[in-house]
């Protein structure tokens, strides 16, 4: 009876960072160049109050959804399709609402770096 040998199968990133785990020299991150990392550092100083609001309104729509529930558990007993509507708005608002608001806030960051 003849044994088959063992094989690892793994990704070419894992075998990668198992050889950087190896290495004897420290890994470093890159540097920018003085220009550029002043660029960087303005961009994300621009595109951070923005971001923070896009957040907070993300967050205001989740946790908005609990207490329109509880103002209005009438709609707990309202049904389209036989499914109550708190359920559908639960299930479905939230997806397209925080595509938007991704859009929204992509199109606004991209409008800052052509600035």
């Amino acid at each position: 009876m003849s044994r088959t040998k063992r094989v690892a199968v793994m990704s070419p990133q894992t075998r990668l960072a198992h050889a950087r785990g190896r290495a004897t020299r420290r890994w470093r991150v890159p540097r920018l160049d003085p220009a550029d990392a002043e660029r960087a550092l303005t961009l994300y100083r621009a595109q951070r109050g923005p971001g923070l609001l896009a957040l907070a309104l993300l967050f205001g729509l989740l946790l908005a959804l609990p207490l329109l529930f509880a103002l209005w558990p009438e709609l707990d007993g309202l049904r389209l399709l036989g499914i109550p509507v708190s359920w559908l708005l639960l299930a479905v608002l939230p997806y397209p609402a925080m595509v938007l608001l991704a859009r929204w806030q992509l199109r606004r960051a991209e409008r800052i770096e052509d600035r």
